[in-house]
């Protein structure tokens, strides 16, 4: 797998507002914001928290997507491997924080960067 496609989608996830990652299973990295996971993050692929059914189907429709084990899938987690373009995984993963993120933290992303004067 091209480790450039798994490195740009773990520093747009970690650019979202408030997002931190880290390692609760050994070496494989989630992406968090205000403790709870928005995106698992690996080598192959991504699992994130789709809950628009449109855009889980459209997910779903990617050849070797899957529904998240260990229940996940129910919830609307979809495992997702990482061939498909990185401007289309960004926005999924994008989609899951906005899932799972307070509303101020999605007000402060909707708002976009700050551009201070100099």
């Amino acid at each position: 797998m091209d480790n450039r496609t798994a490195a740009a989608i773990r520093a747009f996830a970690l650019s979202l507002p408030g997002a931190v990652e880290e390692f609760p299973w050994g070496d494989r990295p989630v992406a968090k914001v205000n403790k709870k996971i928005f995106a698992f993050l690996g080598d192959e692929g991504i699992s994130v928290k789709l809950a628009d059914d449109e855009v889980h189907g459209h997910a779903l429709a990617v050849p070797g997507a899957t529904p998240t084990a260990y229940g996940l899938g129910r919830s609307g987690w979809v495992d997702i491997p990482l061939h498909g373009g990185v401007e289309l995984l960004c926005d999924w993963v994008e989609e899951s924080y906005r899932t799972v993120a307070p509303k101020k933290l999605v007000a402060e992303l909707d708002a976009g960067p700050s551009n201070p004067v100099a």
